[in-house]
């Protein structure tokens, strides 16, 4: 009984450290958690707003640019997956991860070649670990994103848009993110950056609503040129912000509930400790009175 109530006392000191350590990573994730929701919220507006110009450009102009014509054969596309540098975050990896592949199962279906991009060291370890090749990688800085690596991430992508199919160049661009809904929801997000999909002229103006006219200075594909990069920075950094602001909350929440399940194997071992130190007692109290029955029953 002594070695018992032994393993129950070493079990139970090892639940209260292991408690220690997920409430303080759940109060970590829960201080960052704010800060990272200020900045998705601040780069959304710019966002859209580039977005709306970008397709105001190409609704209200009669030019072809790379950036809104779709080819008449896309052979290769091109994927970037956004994921973090650290686990302990319930479901958060696994899921960017399993819609990545599924949407590059789709473009194959459809015979496209798919090449990745990957940004965060697990996706980095997932396709290590599977053997599968990658076109570029960026690890670190996916808690705190900086805008040095959207931008240098755009870069990569534009240079390969750009470029020829033929020459090792991409005909499509599409992001795979968690985006950030609330602090229990994050949701698996795809997007196809370029060709751009036109989202303004397509529905019918209010019949208060005055559409905006646009005058074009330089020529519009200066304009569209200009536009491109920043669009896809844009979108790219935004991307990272609500990944990062995902992935905090789904660190809180996985933390909390390892928390929950620490108190409930505590509780639960210190209810076994109890019964094993009761039984003991009992042993040896009936130890003492048998052995005190016998002396008596020796005189």
């Amino acid at each position: 009984m002594g070695a018992q109530l032994r393993v129950y006392r070493q079990k139970i000191r090892s639940a209260q450290t292991t408690k220690k350590i997920t409430r303080a990573m759940e109060l970590i994730s829960a201080s960052r958690i704010q800060k990272a929701q200020q900045r998705v919220a601040a780069s959304g507006p710019y966002s859209r707003a580039i977005t709306r110009a970008v397709s105001a450009v190409a609704t209200f102009s009669n030019v072809d640019h790379i950036l809104t014509t779709e080819p008449e054969k896309i052979e290769r596309a091109a994927i970037v997956i956004f994921s973090s540098d650290r686990g302990l975050a319930g479901a958060f990896n696994t899921n960017v991860l399993r819609e990545a592949s599924e949407l590059a199962a789709r473009l194959h279906g459809q015979g496209k070649d798919v090449v990745h991009y990957l940004v965060g060291r697990k996706a980095v370890n997932y396709f290590a670990f599977r053997k599968r090749q990658s076109e570029q990688i960026w690890t670190g800085g996916t808690d705190a994103p900086e805008f040095e690596t959207a931008k240098e991430i755009g870069d990569a992508l534009v240079a390969k848009f750009i470029q020829p199919a033929s020459e090792g160049g991409v005909d499509e661009i599409h992001i795979v993110y968690n985006r950030f809904v609330s602090m229990l929801v994050q949701v698996p997000e795809v997007v196809r950056l370029l060709p751009l999909e036109i989202v303004e002229g397509l529905e019918a103006p209010a019949a208060n609503e005055v559409m905006p006219a646009y005058e074009f200075e330089p020529e519009v594909g200066n304009v569209l040129d200009a536009l491109l990069p920043v669009y896809i920075e844009s979108r790219i950094f935004n991307a990272m912000l609500q990944s990062a602001a995902a992935k905090h909350a789904a660190t809180q929440k996985a933390m909390k509930s390892a928390s929950d399940n620490a108190d409930k194997l505590i509780t639960d071992y210190t209810r076994l400790a109890n019964n094993a130190r009761q039984s003991e007692i009992t042993q040896q109290i009936s130890e003492i009175v048998g052995g005190a029955d016998a002396l008596g029953s020796a005189k």
